[in-house]
């Protein structure tokens, strides 16, 4: 598998366009204050299912399009912004889309993709046994079992970072989270695609380690998934072809506790005004975890979601 080149990454965008803007970047003053250094965060939790999956949804449909490949159904699995995401795309080409999530999914993730139409389906007790029941319903029913990691995905979550580095080419390092693999691709990708200079930093949650275990030992290591809050990075089982495109570009990993977490997304509204789901606020966690190393850099951040629960975020705020 190979990364998007900037002339899909620009063509994607205009797929993207059709749908809404580019989201804005700001270099807020007090989380700039915070973090003892230049702070910008690319504002991913303003699209309109409030992240940055949407974006792949639209290429990945896109491209079925261009190929006269269009199913009559869909099926994937998801903790949230990926099925909306399938959910808006599907519902744009009149396509049904069935979304199966593990029990005990977010209630507001879970209502926002039955809003899209999605056919939801409750299944197992995290997401990597959500996905294999999809796979196993996508064989049984003939429906089109969408990945949460492909090219065409990448094709559209890389018009964000394309963005980012565009609007900001000063950046010196960016935190990317982790959770399949799409959105740290994404930003090699459209790092390589622009030239920029900027260092790409992953982030995974201490809870949910596959990723940071595989990067380092060169191979799929399954990892258990504790995580109670950043349930977009809560992946149990890292994707080879991802850890395949990330291994020779990302330069270390930072793991971040759902504490630190949880403080960051007490920062990010405290000082934008901006809510952060816990895989959204894992960004701004791993730059103040590393704050001292990042004096006189300027740092990018991205709030990736900001679709948590709102009986979850009064009580975080609470504290």
């Amino acid at each position: 598998m190979s990364l998007p080149t900037l002339p899909q990454i620009e063509a994607a965008a205009q797929v993207v366009y059709r749908e809404f803007q580019a989201t804005p970047q700001y270099r807020w003053a007090l989380l700039s204050q915070r973090l003892g250094t230049d702070c910008w965060v690319k504002h991913e939790n303003h699209t309109p299912v409030g992240a940055f999956k949407i974006r792949g949804g639209l290429t990945y449909f896109d491209q079925l399009k261009q190929r006269g490949a269009l199913p009559r159904a869909v099926i994937s699995a998801t903790r949230g912004n990926h099925g909306q995401s399938m959910g808006w795309a599907a519902r744009a080409h009149g396509i049904p889309c069935s979304i199966v999530v593990p029990r005990g999914n977010s209630v507001e993730k879970n209502a926002a993709m039955r809003a899209l139409g999605v056919s939801l389906i409750e299944f197992g007790s995290d997401f990597q046994e959500a996905r294999e029941h999809a796979i196993g319903l996508a064989a049984q029913t003939g429906a089109h079992m969408v990945p949460s990691f492909h090219p065409d995905l990448l094709r559209g979550v890389s018009t964000y970072w394309w963005e980012l580095f565009k609007a900001v080419p000063q950046l010196d390092v960016v935190y990317v989270p982790i959770g399949q693999g799409s959105g740290a691709c994404s930003a090699i990708a459209a790092k390589l695609a622009l030239g920029h200079k900027a260092k790409i930093v992953g982030v995974v949650s201490l809870h949910a380690t596959t990723y940071a275990d595989s990067l380092a030992a060169g191979r799929v290591v399954e990892a258990p998934v504790t995580t109670q809050l950043a349930d977009g990075m809560a992946c149990r089982v890292a994707d080879q072809a991802a850890l395949d495109l990330m291994a020779p570009h990302i330069d270390h990993i930072v793991k971040v506790s759902d504490a630190e977490v949880a403080q960051a997304m007490r920062d990010l509204y405290t000082d934008t005004h901006n809510v952060a789901e816990g895989a959204g606020a894992a960004s701004f966690a791993a730059a103040m975890q590393e704050r001292r190393q990042l004096k006189g850099l300027c740092v990018g951040t991205t709030i990736s979601g900001g679709n948590v629960d709102a009986t979850v975020l009064a009580k975080l705020l609470q504290h």
